[in-house]
This record gives C-alpha cells, structure tokens and sequence, in this order.
C-alpha cells in the first residue's frame, strides 16, 4: 500500500511541474497595446487631401477635350447638373475653406471661375449673332452676348460660400491681390480660341505646380501665344500679356534689371517669365537679339 501512494505522489508531482513550465502557444499571446487615442509607433499618419474639387471632375471629362474644346451643344442638355456643382461651391463652410492650405484654395478658385464660365456660356448658346457686329466678329465670336465683352465678367453673379461674385471680381480680388501667382492665368478658361485651353480635368492643391507649368507651356506652344519671327526681328505675344491685360502682374516675382534692358519694366518680366517655358533656341533668341514686341489680335470666337 505504501508502494502505490508513492508511485502516485510521484505521478502527481510529475504532471504538476510539466503544467507549470508549458509555455503559451502564440495564438494566446497577447498583442502591445498603446494608450487609448495614440497612434502605434510603426503607422505613418499622412495629411488628409482635399476631396471637393473632384466635384468637376465629371463634367470636364465628360464635355471637355484634349485641345480645350467645350461640347457646348451636349453640355447645354446637362446644365441641371452644372447648377448642381455650382450649389456645392456655395454650400462650401468658409471654415473648412480657410483650414486647406494656399495651393488648395487656389485651385478652389479656379475651378469656380471656369464652372460659372461654362454656365454662362450654356445659358447663352447657341450664340446669336448680331448682324452689324457679325461682320466685324465673326457669327460665333462671345463678344455678342450682352452685347459687351465685359458683360460676362461684371453682369453674370453667382454665390460662392454664401457670398456674392462675378468672374471680374475673382479676378480682382482673388487673383490679382491675394494669390501672388501669375501662372493662374493661364488655367482661367475665357472661353474663346485665344485664350488659355481649358483643361478636361480640375485643378488639385496636391499638384497644382505641376498643372500650372503644364497649363503655361501649352499656351506659349500655341502661335495665338507666343512666337517669333526671327527675320522680321519681331517677338508676338498673346494680347492676355499686356500691360493692360494681366502683365503687370508678372512684375511681382519675375521683375528683372539684369536683362531684356531696353524693353519697359512689365514686358521685361513676362519675358523673363516665359524664358522658363519655352525652347532653349528661342529662349537665346529672347536674350540677346534685337526685336520688338507686338501682341497678337485676340480671336473671341467661342471654344
């Protein structure tokens, strides 16, 4: 009998011993956890990007190609859902505006200018053509709608967060004042074949540079741009970069002393400008040649 309590103390104390050394399976391990509201050590936060610009996005797409060239005729059947996209600039908090950063409101502004300017234009179309004007503007020139170009930029109102614009006063008050960047005038849709081809995609904060270098090399490639005829001894420029149109504000940033001396201070900066996009070949030309600056008829023919 003492032999078989023995053998069982044994056992016991056996199996008691080999319990406690088990380690446990990896399943039943726990994982790290951090303190409630801190991220884990190894996840990168990223800032969020603005989404509501993608609120163009259908519309330039869909009625917009690759050259700039509006379907006015297919988009004039969709204007309910171009006023659609208008209300969202204008539902737009003015809080959540001022938390993006520069390049975000830029394109904001952008992309506002160049929808009302589509809206216009389809409230308008097909064009009708005065008969007396049309033999100096051509039948489908924009020029006949109100009769006065500057109509479109100071009669046609529209609300953007809850306050009141018209296209000249985005330009006024937002591109010339508080944005210090020229290139935007070059993505502003004018609706017309010498002005800035319009882009079948919005513009986005994240690559705004990007869209804008692109926007200004497409504009200057076009002869209604820029060009030079080299044995005349001529450099022609589009009419937008006039003093009186928008050269004067290239003088903030690309005014120079050091070159193009013998040209006026606003024409020295655009030139200093569009040396940056253009050829190597005809930026020396630019440089060193003797020439005049003619700027080129502006054709109002509509997009």
């Amino acid at each position: 009998m003492t032999n078989w309590l023995v053998f069982f103390t044994t056992l016991l104390s056996v199996l008691i011993f080999t319990t406690g050394c088990q380690q446990p399976s990896p399943e039943t391990i726990e994982p790290t956890t951090t303190e409630p509201g801190m991220p884990a050590p190894d996840i990168v936060q990223t800032p969020q990007k603005t989404s509501f610009h993608d609120i163009c996005a259908e519309i330039l797409k869909s009625y917009v190609d690759d050259n700039g060239m509006v379907n006015y005729n297919m988009l004039r059947l969709k204007r309910r859902r171009l006023k659609t996209v208008l209300d969202k600039f204008n539902s737009l908090k003015r809080s959540e505006y001022n938390s993006w950063p520069k390049e975000d409101k830029i394109a904001f502004w952008i992309n506002a200018y160049n929808m009302q300017m589509l809206n216009i234009i389809v409230k308008n179309y097909p064009i009708k053509p005065s008969r007396i004007f049309s033999l100096f503007w051509g039948p489908k020139s924009i020029r006949h709608i109100k009769g006065d170009i500057n109509g479109i930029w100071n009669n046609y109102k529209f609300i953007v967060m809850d306050e009141e614009f018209t296209l000249g006063e985005i330009e006024r008050r937002l591109f010339r004042k508080e944005f210090d960047e020229p290139r935007v005038f070059f993505a502003l849709s004018r609706a017309s074949l010498s002005g800035p081809p319009l882009r079948s995609e919005p513009y986005y904060g994240r690559k705004l540079n990007k869209q804008l270098d692109d926007q200004t090399r497409k504009f200057l490639a076009n002869t209604r741009g820029f060009r030079i005829d080299r044995d005349a001894g001529v450099v022609y420029l589009s009419a937008l970069l006039q003093p009186a149109w928008f050269g004067n504000e290239f003088l903030g940033k690309y005014a120079t002393n050091k070159k193009f001396k013998d040209k006026k201070p606003e024409t020295r900066a655009v030139l200093n400008f569009i040396t940056n996009y253009i050829s190597v070949q005809d930026a020396a030309f630019l440089e060193v040649e003797n020439y005049s600056v003619r700027y080129i008829a502006y054709n109002w023919t509509l997009n």
